[in-house]
């Protein structure tokens, strides 16, 4: 079952451009490589749509915080 705590967030490690994908595929228990061929493949059947919802899900999903340094 989902972890309902679970946050949507991109990661630090795993990523290849940004994180979009890789993030989604953590928050839905994915396989990342799964994610990002459903994304090329709506991408290219929506007359490339997906590029401008990657950029929207680049600004909303925020960054994983940093593990090692914890600014107060």
């Amino acid at each position: 079952m989902m972890n309902r705590k679970q946050k949507l967030t991109r990661p630090r490690n795993g990523k290849m451009l940004s994180g979009v994908c890789a993030g989604l595929a953590n928050f839905f228990g994915l396989d990342v490589s799964l994610v990002r061929i459903i994304y090329v493949f709506a991408t290219i059947f929506t007359a490339f749509a997906g590029t401008l919802i990657y950029i929207i899900l680049l600004v909303i999903i925020p960054e994983e915080p940093n593990r090692y340094y914890q600014h107060d």
